[in-house]
């Protein structure tokens, strides 16, 4: 669809279909890598796994704020939407520029390079073949996407099932496998180094709003879209729990800490090499869920965008044929492109990525919970299908949780942040070619 006009966006998700985008999106690679980040700052089992179960809470939080803002503003544009009725089309525009530059393009090009990583295990091609596999992988499965959204939801259900086979795998073997050679003891950790094992086990929980960019194309969004986040969130929290009792199980605290790769590592303690290796695999199918969903949901801000941006109309046409934001897939993808490039330059392009889009993706979360006690203010007659729980107090501490986020991605990332940061910036002069008809861009 145009910025005016054209082909009408069907709704042809359902709430499994909508879980399955979520949960693909969230279990991916992190929780294939945070597990010894986060036991390396607590000092007791306990709280490893109390960290975890405290950041399904925040997850929650975040959820049910999404939930009432999904449910009662459905929108292709999600966010961008939420921010355009409660702070304005201009702070709407510098989060679309955000996400199109930084934040999804920049998580795109972090999980490509986790694909890449593990694929170059199972067939290495060089020193330059992550970067490689990196870049084949958006460039395929942005096709997947722009050949229509039927056929990316198909892959994605499969990625997702196959995922999640992993990972109960993974629990099963944990916990009715029998434990290695105890690790020799590891130097105790500081206890003020409990909030360090938050910013992981969060960066880990990661994704899960991305749901709300499906609220358009969802069946029945109102009453629907609050199921998706509220479901998913509950899946999501159930099985990281079960995956790090798992692997405390076998490799204990101290093991854990000391592990590179802590799923190969269950493996190889339970089972052989060859199980270790075969997981390599796994961790690519997995990645590959994240990668293709992540796509799915990342362009449908461009449409939003073309309404209030008359140098994106074409960028935002939605193609009637495949259901999905064609030029704005492809636009996405060449972005994508160029940071895994920048990323090949530097020593660890996952790493890169990761300090280039968090400060900016928490700066903008902010934004988005502020947003739903405003709209509460500015439009107290609107129908709500959805309430936040106990309400102000859930969205005033997701709040509070995303400024903590921010400070904790300031403090400990390089000179990545300030050059995503610095990208924001240059995005300002887009408020020139802002549309000043408000009458052509309709409120829902």
């Amino acid at each position: 669809m145009a910025a005016k006009g054209g082909p009408r966006r069907r709704s042809i998700l359902s709430v499994a279909d909508g879980v399955a985008i979520m949960v693909g999106i969230v279990v991916g690679i992190g929780i294939f890598k945070t597990p010894p980040l986060v036991a390396a700052n607590v000092d007791s089992e306990l709280a490893f796994i109390g960290a975890w179960v405290a950041g399904g809470f925040v997850t929650l939080i975040g959820a049910l704020c999404y939930a009432e803002l999904a449910s009662a503003h459905p929108h292709a544009g999600g966010e961008y939407h939420f921010l355009s009725r409660a702070l304005g089309r201009p702070v709407a525009i510098l989060f679309g520029w955000a996400r199109g530059t930084v934040i999804q393009t920049g998580a795109i090009a972090a999980v490509a390079f986790v694909v890449g990583d593990y694929a170059a295990q199972v067939l290495p091609l060089g020193p330059h073949g992550p970067g490689i596999y990196a870049g084949l992988s958006v460039v395929v499965l942005t096709a997947l996407n722009v050949l229509g959204t039927r056929q990316s939801r198909t892959a994605q259900n499969a990625l997702t099932a196959l995922t999640l086979a992993a990972v109960l795998a993974i629990i099963l073997v944990g916990l009715l496998g029998q434990p290695g050679p105890a690790a020799a003891p590891a130097p105790p950790e500081p206890a003020a180094a409990l909030g360090m094992a938050m910013i992981f086990v969060l960066l880990t929980y990661g994704g899960w709003s991305e749901a709300v960019y499906l609220s358009s194309e969802l069946q029945d969004a109102p009453r629907n879209m609050s199921r998706v986040l509220l479901i998913g969130t509950a899946v999501l929290v159930a099985l990281y729990v079960l995956v790090n009792a798992a692997l405390l199980s076998i490799l204990g605290l101290d093991g854990l800490r000391r592990s590179e790769a802590v799923a190969a590592d269950l493996m190889r303690a339970t089972t052989s090499e060859a199980g270790a290796f075969a997981f390599s695999l796994v961790v690519v199918a997995a990645a590959l869920s994240t990668l293709n969903a992540t796509i799915f949901t990342g362009a449908r801000v461009y449409y939003a965008m073309a309404r209030d941006l008359s140098v994106l109309s074409r960028v935002g046409r939605w193609n009637d044929r495949g259901q999905t934001p064609a030029n704005g897939l492809m636009l996405q993808g060449a972005v994508a492109l160029a940071l895994i490039g920048l990323g090949m330059a530097t020593r660890n392009g996952f790493q890169a990525m990761v300090d280039y889009t968090a400060p900016v993706f928490w700066s903008f979360l902010f934004l988005v919970g502020l947003s739903l006690m405003i709209l509460r203010r500015k439009e107290p007659g609107r129908v709500l299908p959805f309430r936040v729980l106990f309400y102000p107090l859930t969205p005033i501490l997701f709040c509070l949780t995303c400024l903590l986020m921010l400070h904790a991605s300031l403090a400990y990332t390089g000179i990545g942040a300030l050059i995503g940061l610095a990208v924001i910036a240059a995005g300002v002069p887009l408020l020139l070619f802002r549309r000043r008809d408000q009458a052509a861009v309709p409120a829902e």
